[in-house]
């Protein structure tokens, strides 16, 4: 019996996380072996290691156009970095007692302000973003005040990829003296950045998120800005973060850092040229869908489609037998039949929400990978709309329901 080949496999999640670079891996292995030393060591093994580290650290200075090297503290992550800068903050203006987030901010910095909030007192203002996921600036500006110690809004939304006027965002906070975070986990790499010429206070990245390995990431600290150890116990990064610094890891993301900042052109047309055609492929297509988000303002890799009538989970299920790997929202909210906050923040229909499905490309993605997609989707979106009890030929679409193209 002859057995049908497997499906080549199409990997469309890149905002849960990005293959590690071959050039990043060669980068990184001499490290676990003959360049092993503690680079805090006297003696030649690993004094001979810190060079690395600070090219590490310029690498990635060019990519956020940051003024300084020394600017940048390396950590275990984005999830870090955004709970150094969120109770690094509060810890430098003990005083102030309120904070400012987003509604559609990612659970790493949600989830910490809510705790704050609950369990130490801290008046929490979350600001609504309006259908496409774009922040309501009136609210925004009524939140700002003396009393508020740290705003921080993401650069763009890990679902939708909207991206956010960060720069406008920080300038509006800075006359009340307010400290400004964002979590550009998403942004960095993928739009250029120079937070030379920025308000910005802090800043966090994640190096799994640009081909870079896992479990390293890094924190933006503006040059004076007033900053709260949230680790003590060593002189490491200049006794900003204490602990054996994750050596392989920190050259692996200078590596990545290098390539990004090559890519990043490649990323906003060819990319984005692959995105907009299986987004616009996908709607024609498939009745009953929305591109949800900012369509002009957005990352140029990121589509997130709202399929009416259908489960988010029994979608991914289905395009994994095919071979392709996309995502529900946010990869830290998979297995949840909710839906994402995003999505219940930017007020998307209920029965469009839960088949809410976020393809995420990057450089290593091809026409073939897009071609595979629009290929299946519309035959599964078909399927599970027949075993749906509310959907027939006939359906309409709410009123409120605005495809992004007709």
């Amino acid at each position: 019996m002859t057995m049908s080949p497997a499906p080549r496999a199409v990997y469309l999640d890149n905002n849960a996380t990005t293959p590690c670079a071959a050039e990043v891996v060669a980068e990184m292995l001499p490290f676990f072996t003959e360049q092993f030393g503690n680079p805090s060591s006297i003696h030649a093994i690993g004094a001979g290691v810190a060079p690395s580290i600070r090219t590490a650290r310029e690498r990635l200075q060019k990519l956020l156009g940051a003024a300084h090297d020394t600017e940048l503290v390396f950590t275990s992550g984005g999830t870090e970095s955004d709970t150094t800068a969120i109770t690094s903050a509060l810890r430098a203006l003990p005083e102030r007692r309120e904070i400012v987030i987003s509604a559609v901010e990612h659970h790493a910095v949600l989830s910490v302000c809510e705790h704050l909030a609950k369990h130490e007192g801290y008046k929490l203002h979350i600001i609504p973003v309006d259908g496409q996921g774009r922040l309501d600036l009136k609210a925004y500006e009524n939140a700002l005040s003396e009393n508020v110690a740290l705003v921080s809004i993401m650069w763009a939304n890990n679902e939708t990829g909207t991206i956010f006027p960060i720069e406008h965002l920080a300038q509006m906070a800075k006359p009340f003296g307010i400290l400004f975070h964002t979590d550009a986990v998403q942004a960095v790499g993928k739009i250029p950045l120079r937070l030379s010429n920025s308000a910005v206070d802090m800043l966090s990245l994640s190096a799994h998120k640009i081909h870079g390995p896992k479990g390293v990431g890094a924190l933006y600290l503006k040059r004076g800005v007033k900053f709260r150890p949230l680790f003590r116990g060593g002189h490491q990064e200049r006794g900003r973060r204490a602990g054996t610094e994750n050596t392989t890891g920190i050259i692996g993301l200078g590596k990545a850092a290098e390539l990004a900042l090559a890519g990043i052109k490649d990323e906003n047309i060819r990319v984005r040229a692959l995105r907009d055609r299986l987004e616009s492929e996908l709607v024609a297509r498939i009745p009953n869908s929305i591109v949800t988000g900012d369509i002009e303002q957005r990352l140029p890799n990121t589509t997130t489609i709202a399929f009416e009538f259908v489960e988010g989970e029994a979608i991914l299920l289905m395009l994994s037998r095919a071979g392709i790997a996309a995502s529900s929202g946010s990869a830290c909210t998979s297995g949840s039949l909710e839906p994402s906050h995003v999505m219940r923040a930017m007020g998307i229909p209920f029965t469009a929400a839960h088949g809410a499905t976020r393809f995420s490309l990057s450089r290593d993605n091809t026409d073939q990978d897009v071609d595979q997609v629009i290929a299946v989707l519309p035959g599964i979106i078909e399927r599970l709309r027949a075993m749906s009890p509310y959907w027939s030929n006939e359906t309409a679409a709410p009123a409120n329901f605005q495809p992004a193209y007709s």
